[in-house]
């Protein structure tokens, strides 16, 4: 008896732009949906687009797409964003999958959010942008210009490098698991069970910003704590490519934090050939908090 199996993978309203060819990606969807005709089945698995949270400042003619960090939200750049969006720029600031309220899943990685922002663009009509990206958004950024250089004007690309990283948050996730949600009934309770795994004021207070309470009284964490936990070694992976994006790339980096390194700079020329680097004195990681005018003012000039 013959029986054969045909899966077909369908992108939906694909429109017409100079870029079309890059604008059809797939997701998994878990339902696979079959049709049998006599001794053979057809399968059709249908795959559907996140929708991504997202706030627009601004309606200028240049867009410009934020990407925060690990654990981090749309929020974080809601100052910065406002200001750009009134000098001119149309911002568009994104909560990542798992985060902030972008849909949770069952897994988190480089290139699920690089299929995320290249989704974010097809349904939104943006046939090309300035990608900013923090951190792990940074990762996400670059492999975005590397993998769709049609639709990345500009690449803007904050504290981080292409490397491989080494793990560095298991005393944040440490001080995250003490947070018992169904008894803290302030977010003083739940600073004062994490301070003990995790003493700097600053972080306590970035990770506390995602702790908000639900309508029956409870909290709960924004970021979907469990999948960010199991696939943290996704994010610190490094940036691979026999590609590279040959577009205007701006590095920037605190000149207090570690994550850029002068040895970082081979594989980032060897990238993105145009890249420039941009130091901000006494900035640390969280360059754009600690010195908000300079970031404001490199990012501005850049892109406009």
């Amino acid at each position: 008896m013959l029986c054969c199996t045909i899966g077909f993978m369908f992108a939906f309203g694909c429109y017409k732009t100079p870029h079309t060819k890059q604008r059809i990606e797939h997701q998994t969807l878990n339902t696979i949906f079959s049709i049998h005709v006599q001794h053979t089945r057809f399968s059709f698995i249908f795959a559907p687009m996140l929708e991504l949270n997202f706030k627009e400042y601004g309606n200028g003619d240049k867009n410009l797409i934020i990407l925060h960090g690990f654990l981090g939200s749309l929020d974080n750049w809601h100052t910065l964003a406002t200001e750009w969006g009134k000098a001119g720029l149309h911002v568009w600031a994104l909560d990542m999958r798992n985060h902030g309220k972008s849909p949770h899943t069952e897994n988190h990685s480089l290139q699920l959010m690089v299929d995320d922002v290249n989704d974010f663009m097809f349904q939104h009509h943006i046939n090309e942008a300035s990608i900013l990206g923090h951190s792990m958004g940074g990762k996400v950024a670059m492999l975005f210009a590397i993998q769709y250089p049609a639709l990345c004007e500009k690449l803007i690309v904050a504290d981080i490098a292409p490397r491989e990283y080494r793990a560095g948050h298991d005393d944040v996730f440490d001080a995250i698991f003490q947070v018992d949600l169904d008894t803290i009934e302030t977010r003083k309770e739940a600073e004062e069970a994490m301070k003990p795994y995790l003493g700097d004021f600053g972080t306590r207070q970035f990770i506390l910003k995602s702790l908000e309470r639900t309508e029956e009284g409870k909290y709960e964490w924004k970021f979907n704590l469990r999948t960010l936990f199991q696939d943290y070694d996704e994010i610190r992976k490094p940036i691979n490519s026999s590609h590279v994006y040959d577009g205007e790339t701006l590095f920037i980096k605190g000149s207090i934090s570690g994550y850029i390194k002068d040895e970082d700079m081979v594989k980032i020329n060897d990238l993105f050939p145009k890249a420039k680097l941009l130091s901000i004195e006494d900035a640390a990681h969280w360059l754009h908090a600690d010195k908000p005018k300079e970031f404001y003012d490199a990012v501005y000039a850049f892109c406009k």
